[in-house]
């Protein structure tokens, strides 16, 4: 990573999909286990100094009527609804009362939420990204952070997704085009 500091007065932790339904799944190449001990550890340096924490979460209401229903070559297969505690915040992270919580109904955290209007207000020009899936929520709002035009630091050890192919891709190829990539120890470093 080539910061030099990550300046807390401008700087916002935003966690996605740290939730009951989707980070006790198994993911590679970091296990869940590790993400979760690592986006803690980032959360508790966050709020210790006084910087944002966001926790992104997706959910849907029963019968999920805002649910995404287009064309697409691999559907989702049918299931039943999810269970009530799905989109619960692991306890690993320990939401604090000043987190900032957003509910998504996409991949990406910025689309038909207040994200980026809870950013803006707050003077938050520079995102530090983790979460899961590497490939799919973290992604897709780490671009979507890029196109609204913030500093994108992407933790690489503190995210997976389903296969260790789909995290390295996202990782080397698209996240170094759109942003800076780091490992926790780094952005704690460089948190000042």
């Amino acid at each position: 990573m080539l910061i030099e500091k990550i300046d807390p007065s401008i700087t916002a932790l935003v966690l996605i999909d740290l939730q009951k339904g989707i980070a006790r799944q198994s993911v590679e190449p970091h296990s869940s286990a590790e993400v979760l001990a690592r986006a803690s550890e980032l959360a508790r340096a966050f709020r210790a100094i006084g910087a944002p924490v966001v926790l992104v979460r997706v959910a849907f209401s029963f019968g999920g009527g805002e649910m995404l229903r287009t064309d697409i070559d691999q559907p989702r297969p049918a299931a039943a609804p999810p269970a009530p505690e799905f989109s619960d915040f692991v306890e690993e992270i320990g939401r604090a009362d000043t987190d900032i919580v957003v509910t998504k109904h996409n991949w990406g955290a910025f689309y038909g939420t207040d994200l980026d209007v809870q950013l803006r207000r707050r003077g938050i020009r520079t995102i530090v990204l983790a979460g899961i899936a590497t490939n799919m929520g973290v992604e897709s709002t780490g671009r979507a952070a890029h196109e609204h035009a913030y500093n994108v630091i992407f933790v690489e050890d503190a995210m997976a997704s389903f296969t260790a192919t789909d995290h390295a891709f996202a990782v080397e190829r698209i996240f170094p085009r759109i942003g800076r990539v780091g490992v926790t120890k780094d952005v704690l470093e460089k948190l000042k």
